[in-house]
């Protein structure tokens, strides 16, 4: 009888046809005092400088949780190690949902690995909240998984920027791509074409990479190759780092663009403490988020309150990690919609509030930015900046841009 119930449920939802989000408190995961969230992050392996994803997020709910929660109920996350291994993702989250008894998945990260999660929690009826991914399914395929929404901006909308941005300034360039060989590299690349396009065939070479490789040096060599004068690095930190690394040793001099989940200041940085200086300045990215290490942002009430959280909750965190801002960003929406689903929360009335955001106060994000949904509109976040890395820190230039997902 309740399949039956999650099954009609999400039907009205696919089709836009208001539910009545009322109830108990009979879902799992909601007592009188707690609400117990889960979700997955690499704590090790490949792409454990992710982790401080989950980590920026639940020193944040600490911070709620002194203050007295949510309608009195303190929020309870527990966030679980996968590797970035999609199985793994698959294999923790199932015992969170049938074992652990969470309310809803929060924060989950990687493209494939919510992939890999979202039949199943769409089938149960389990919220999957502010997936930790840019891919544009989570905002686009709603009517078949209601029960899913991204929070970031898409992968497409940031290719699309960078696109649209070396069309009109570099027309003639001859452009190389470094991507991850999953739909996180196919849509950034897809979003790039658009940008570009008529300029699309000004895309030389593309050369893909597995999130299991040990590293991306042949993938390089064959890039510089290609003779392009301009670099995408579609890839997590550890290859993007590598990336400079390897460009730099072959002296090739291309202009580079590296994509947002990868440009942390800190990641930057860390490139260029690597003898890749001259080769890390100038590249281009996108930004969403106020950068804690950027002098302009030092006396802004956010990034005070992301320090004061740091400090109090965090303390073993690196504070100039923005990984962890991005985490307290997606935890301030979080609460957010949790305080619109009612006294006594109910997985569709978590859901409702989620698909119907209108945040003009989220304390991190970059100044004139919302993060906005409606019933058809299952993007939070659909705007950014491009910026530019000179002298050790991230420049923005331009207005907000908001090309279409």
């Amino acid at each position: 009888m309740a399949r039956l119930f999650l099954t009609a449920t999400a039907a009205l939802l696919m089709f836009g046809i208001p539910v009545a989000f009322g109830g108990t408190t009979s879902d799992p995961g909601i007592t009188p005092t707690t609400i117990h969230i889960g979700g997955t992050a690499p704590l090790t392996g490949v792409a454990q400088g992710f982790r401080s994803v989950a980590e920026g997020a639940n020193a944040y709910f600490k911070y709620v949780n002194a203050r007295g929660g949510v309608n009195k109920r303190k929020i309870n996350y527990e966030y679980v190690d996968d590797q970035y291994i999609p199985s793994e993702t698959v294999r923790a989250t199932r015992d969170l949902v049938e074992n652990k008894d969470v309310f809803a998945i929060f924060n989950s990260l990687g493209t494939s690995n919510n992939v890999a999660i979202r039949g199943f929690l769409n089938q149960a009826g389990v919220p999957q909240l502010f997936v930790a991914s840019g891919a544009s399914t989570f905002g686009r395929d709603y009517r078949q998984y209601p029960w899913s929404i991204a929070y970031q901006p898409t992968y497409m909308s940031e290719g699309a920027m960078y696109g649209t941005y070396i069309r009109r300034t570099m027309p003639r360039a001859k452009i190389a791509i470094l991507y991850q060989d999953d739909s996180y590299g196919a849509d950034l690349i897809a979003g790039l074409q658009r940008g570009l396009g008529a300029k699309k065939g000004n895309i030389v070479s593309k050369v893909g990479y597995s999130a299991t490789d040990d590293n991306v040096q042949s993938q390089i060599a064959r890039l510089r190759s290609s003779k392009a004068t301009i670099l995408m690095l579609f890839a997590t930190p550890k290859f993007v780092i590598q990336a400079y690394q390897y460009v730099n040793g072959l002296g090739w001099k291309p202009k580079v663009f590296v994509n947002a989940v990868s440009s942390a200041s800190n990641v930057m940085l860390l490139s260029s403490s690597r003898g890749q200086n001259k080769r890390v300045e100038g590249s281009i990215s996108i930004v969403f988020l106020k950068d804690p290490n950027d002098p302009k942002w030092k006396k802004d009430p956010g990034v005070l309150l992301y320090r004061k959280i740091m400090k109090r909750y965090n303390r073993s965190g690196n504070v100039k990690d923005v990984y962890n801002l991005y985490g307290m960003s997606a935890a301030f929406t979080f609460v957010d919609a949790l305080k619109h689903a009612g006294k006594n929360p109910t997985r569709q009335s978590i859901m409702r509030a989620a698909t119907h955001l209108n945040e003009r106060n989220n304390p991190f994000v970059l100044p004139g930015m919302m993060v906005r949904t409606t019933s058809t509109d299952h993007y939070p976040m659909d705007q950014a900046r491009l910026e530019r890395w000179h002298n050790g820190r991230w420049i923005s230039f331009g207005g907000l841009l908001k090309p279409r997902s």
